[in-house]
């Protein structure tokens, strides 16, 4: 092949068309090579050979005549790191220490560059240790040796790296970690599946059909997962017979696989916006805003004082810096930082703390069911054989001696798939159970098996006991199903009523029969049978009672959740009707309520997708128990809450019905997952487009799981919270150390406190750059300004200490039935916000304007003497040893100014502290209090008891014993009227403003508020029992009664 230069990246005039000698698809780039001063311009576009595999391209070398790698750093991990370094907070930081270096400003510069340190360190630290940990979970599974096939006795060893599709490799006897997706040509393989499914059941896969029709059909990865072998998933054992090895042929590697798809959605999931930090924004470009303003008044000011051009420049930056805070970052950051520290103490870990104040907004929670809500696996509760056509009392023990022999036990003792891999029994962990249960001490040959198919919703064996000459077979199934193959007067005449009673209180039920064949039958015979053949005309045994423990602490989460009006619903890969008897028993689904499935199948001939409604009660028998629910109509509609009264039913849908409801009935999607709480049989990518979902329609979803199939969803919901340290916790925020959801409430209550804390912070710090601005302003008025050390205090000793212990209020030990606030662009706030500032501003102008009419007032200068007789002496010799001051700092503005704004930051910072319904009390608080205590008895001690040291520090200047007083006074009122109007915002803010700008009547904000309205006026939902709706008009539905 011509290669068109000597290296992939020289300037290149030749154009080459050349085919890679594999037949792939080959790239081409146009180089056009341009320079700023144009000398390439005219230049022939050239092209660059190379080809993609596994994520890396590969350049033609002339020189070395083979492909090179072109090593580059990965796109997501570049980007988040330049999002981490190049946050606009950091930039303004930046820009302000620079500021500040010019001024001299130096202490407090080198805080805040310390802070921003810390912070983008720790920031990229987190990025680099979840690149590392998803990194190592998929190489540890996807980089292994493998014996491939060349021909058909060749065989060489490869990295599995080197796969492509229409590669033979050959499975271990010992199993192994399948690295690509594969579909079984030779053997049977005992597959655990959990990393895509969630169970813990291993499941056997056979090879292609080899004959017959289904040879003849094209392979589909849907139709013929029972003969694929899937990345990640578990080869516990293999099975060959003859001597052949066990093959399989590569179908897909890489991201393209099921695993690499779950890969996928971890590495570049949507983007979750929360309102909070999109509103953060906002409200700084409004103090941006007020920053201009005084930029402007500055410049004019100045100008027209005829102020030196440096400083005017330096003044008019300084006042932007002052009106947006730089601490901010690090202080909002610290009561997420407390709260991770606190999450970390009850067993919760995270590696995202932003998503702390998600928590506090969640609404909804979605859990996995197996591992989550109930223990692993079901428990035998006993059994109820039948005899002479009728049912026996049930019996908690199958291995009682007089049973031991019986057809029975014998049935649960054969009819399963268990294998025995290294010298202990595998398989489903039900059949474990029952073959345990039965203490079996016979031997016994299993002459041919037919799996369990969850089509057919039964298996069966066929067997023969050491030294007898005839077969028995066995089945086990739904009871229904077994049922209608048994001879009907083998079946009791209350097996509907007691099969209803046992469904009805949460078993999981399954029926055994019996049927002894012809003594003629041999072996060979017995092979070539049909199922059909064989599960026909049995003797109907009994019934197994399972059990499927719910967890201790799962009945009293979801009541506390369901208390404080946070939705829960049920997604897990189990079948539906466990799922809805795991819902009742734990209380997501109460008695009295009735759950409607949705059960949907696409369109197929000439039919098109239909949903039928099956009602698993008789509506007539709950009627009665229908009652109003109460919906919280948030986001500003009223402060009262209204109920809308709903009628008490629950959907549940398995996830084949929800694919072909999200693709043939979109118009309905939203209306069914409002009131849909089970969703059972879901695959890994359908729980992700789940949580999406329900996101769509403004729900603040919290996802809880166990297994790597919950990954997706566990990454996209706005809180994902993982029960398990193995792959699900790298793509989960949270992990928790104890295997059970008592750690939801735990998280949303300090979810709830951080979100309260990050308010608290963010207005005390917009009211500080206020109150600091509003000083700044006025002294500029009269060409003054703060002294270096009174920034200094006030940023340091006031600010920085307030702010940082002020986050330090643990979580209130209830969660109410009330949410936090989620918008600081909210009335209520703004409310508090601004009648603070107007507060502030008018008690400073008016300090500012009544110190100008004292008496004594004058403008200061080095000899000015304005303290009472019994002081003067001593405020004389002060005055007359300081120096000039070029600055204009030392005035009585500049005092009274610097006392009052000090005040006024911590009457603001009280003030905002909330307590209860979110967050402990602050007085429990004892680092605040004791700082702010601290802090008013040093400025009450300097403001009546002056101290000279102190007050040549501050550059502060001796002002009347009167005026001190007078002062107080002042400082009291201030606090008074601020904890006044922050009070009566608290209790009538929502409906004074409700009332003035008319928002009663208005709809809610949310859409799944609007969409329960809706429902409300429709008389036609929920669609009746036993109806069917037809995909025709997306405006409307059809229904015919079956």
């Amino acid at each position: 092949m011509l290669a068109p230069g000597k290296k992939p990246f020289d300037r290149l005039d030749l154009q080459s068309t050349a085919q890679l000698p594999n037949g792939d698809k080959d790239h081409s780039i146009s180089a056009v090579q341009e320079e700023h001063h144009g000398k390439l311009a005219q230049r022939q576009p050239a092209q660059i050979h190379y080809f993609t595999h596994h994520s890396t391209k590969y350049y033609w070398d002339d020189e070395t005549q083979v492909f090179e790698t072109y090593k580059y750093e990965s796109n997501w991990k570049k980007k988040k790191k330049q999002r981490s370094v190049l946050n606009p907070f950091y930039i303004f930081q930046l820009f302000s220490v620079i500021l500040w270096s010019a001024e001299d400003y130096y202490y407090y510069a080198t805080a805040i560059v310390f802070m921003s340190v810390i912070s983008i360190a720790t920031s990229l630290y987190t990025i680099k240790k979840q690149y590392v940990m998803l990194h190592d979970m998929v190489a540890a599974h996807s980089v292994v040796r493998v014996s491939v096939c060349k021909g058909n006795t060749d065989i060489a060893e490869a990295m599995s790296t080197e796969l492509v599709p229409g590669d033979v490799i050959i499975i271990p006897a010992n199993g192994m970690i399948m690295p690509c997706d594969a579909a079984l040509i030779h053997g049977t393989c005992i597959v655990n599946e959990s990393m895509l499914t969630g169970e813990s059941v291993p499941v056997t896969k056979t090879s292609l059909p080899s004959s017959g029709e289904d040879a003849a059909e094209s392979y589909n990865m849907e139709e013929h997962k029972r003969h694929t072998l899937f990345c990640g998933t578990h080869i516990i054992q293999t099975r060959f017979y003859t001597g052949e090895l066990v093959k399989a042929v590569v179908v897909r590697t890489g991201f393209s696989t099921e695993k690499g798809q779950l890969v996928r959605s971890i590495l570049y999931p949507k983007p979750t916006d929360f309102k909070l930090y999109r509103d953060a924004y906002l409200f700084l470009l409004c103090l941006v805003g007020v920053a201009g303003i005084g930029f402007i008044y500055t410049i004019i000011l100045s100008v027209m004082n005829q102020v030196p051009a440096k400083t005017i420049i330096i003044e008019s930056l300084d006042i932007i810096t002052i009106t947006v805070p730089p601490a901010l970052p690090a202080a909002m950051t610290a009561g997420i930082v407390y709260a991770q520290r606190r999450l970390k103490r009850v067993g919760i870990f995270c590696i995202s703390p932003q998503r702390i104040n998600m928590c506090g907004q969640l609404n909804l929670v979605c859990f996995d069911k197996t591992g989550t809500l109930t223990e692993d696996g079901l428990d035998l509760w006993g059994i109820q054989r039948a005899e002479d056509g009728s049912f026996s009392p049930p019996e908690s023990e199958a291995a009682k001696e007089s049973r031991v022999d019986s057809a029975f036990v014998a049935g649960m003792a054969t009819c399963h798939s268990l294998t025995k891999i290294e010298g202990e029994l595998s398989g489903d962990p039900l059949d474990l159970k029952m073959f345990s249960a039965t203490g079996w001490p016979f031997e016994i040959g299993i002459v041919r098996q037919f799996p369990f198919s969850s089509v057919l919703q039964r298996m069966s064996v066929v067997v023969r006991r050491l030294g007898e000459k005839h077969m028995n077979a066995y089945l086990k199934g739904a009871p229904e199903i077994v049922a209608s193959l048994c001879k009907q007067h083998t079946v009791p005449q209350s097996f509907t009523e007691t099969l209803e009673t046992y469904t009805r209180q949460g078993f999981r039920v399954i029926a055994l029969a019996h049927r002894q064949l012809e003594s003629k039958l041999s072996w060979h015979k017995v092979q070539s049978l049909s199922r059909d053949l064989i599960e026909t005309n049995m003797e109907f045994l009994g019934l197994i009672i399972m059990q499927n423990k719910i967890k201790q602490e799962t009945a009293g989460v979801l009541r506390e959740l369901r208390q404080a009006n946070i939705r829960t619903l049920m997604v897990t890969g189990d079948n539906m009707l466990t799922a809805i008897s795991v819902a009742r028993d734990c209380g997501m689904v109460r008695a009295h309520e009735r759950v409607i499935i949705a059960d949907a199948v696409p369109p197929k001939d000439f039919q098109s997708a239909s949903i039928t409604w099956h009602y698993t009660e008789n509506p007539a028998q709950t009627t009665k128990d229908n009652q109003s629910v109460e919906i919280n109509l948030e986001e500003g509609v009223s402060d009262k809450r209204q109920t809308l009264q709903e009628q008490s039913y629950h959907f549940a849908m398995s996830g084949k019905a929800f694919a072909v409801i999200t693709d043939h009935f979109p118009h309905l999607i939203q209306k069914l997952v409002l009131r849909a709480t089970v969703f059972a049989r879901m695959a890994p990518d359908q729980k992700t487009q789940l949580v999406e979902i329900l996101q769509s329609i403004d729900y603040t979803v919290g996802m809880c799981g166990d297994g790597a199939n919950d990954c997706g969803a566990l990454k996209r919901a706005h809180s994902g919270i993982s029960l398990s340290e193995l792959e699900a916790s790298v793509a989960s925020p949270f992990t928790s150390s104890t295997s059970n959801i008592s750690c939801v409430p735990n998280l949303i209550r300090e979810g709830r406190a951080a979100l309260i804390t990050s308010f608290c912070v963010f207005k005390f710090m917009a009211l500080y750059s206020i109150i600091q601005y509003l000083s700044v302003t006025l002294l500029y008025s009269i060409l003054s300004n703060l002294g270096d050390f009174q920034f200094l205090f006030i940023d340091i000793a006031i600010i920085l200490i307030i702010a940082f212990t002020m986050s330090l209020n643990p979580a209130w030990k209830e969660l109410v039935s009330r949410r936090p606030p989620s918008s600081l662009i909210s009335g209520p706030l703004l409310c508090s916000v601004l009648t603070q500032i107007l507060t502030c501003l008018f008690f400073q102008v008016l300090a500012f304007l009544l110190v100008r009419q004292q008496r004594w007032y004058e403008i200061w200068t080095p000899q000015s003497d304005a303290c009472n007789a019994s002081s003067s002496g001593l405020s004389h010799s002060q005055n007359v040893t300081s120096t000039h001051d070029h600055k204009n700092i030392k005035n009585y503005e500049n005092t009274t100014l610097f006392y009052i704004s000090s005040f006024q930051y911590l009457a603001v910072a009280i003030v905002f502290s909330k307590g209860k319904p979110f967050r402990q009390p602050s007085y429990k608080n004892w680092p605040f209090m004791l700082s702010c205590i601290g802090l008013y008895t040093f400025l009450l001690l300097i403001m009546l008891h002056p101290v000279p040291a102190i007050d040549r520090f501050l550059e502060i200047v001796c002002v009347p014993h009167d005026w001190r007083v007078t002062l107080v006074v002042i400082v009291i009122v201030n606090a008074a009227v601020s904890f006044m109007l922050e009070e009566a915002n608290e209790r009538w803010g929502s409906s004074f403003l409700s009332w003035l700008f008319c928002r009663r009547n208005k709809p809610p904000r949310v859409r799944y508020l609007n969409v329960a309205l809706e429902l409300q006026d429709d008389s036609d939902w929920p669609p009746g029992p036993s109806t069917v709706t037809y995909a025709t008009d997306p405006q409307s539905h059809i229904s015919a009664t079956l």
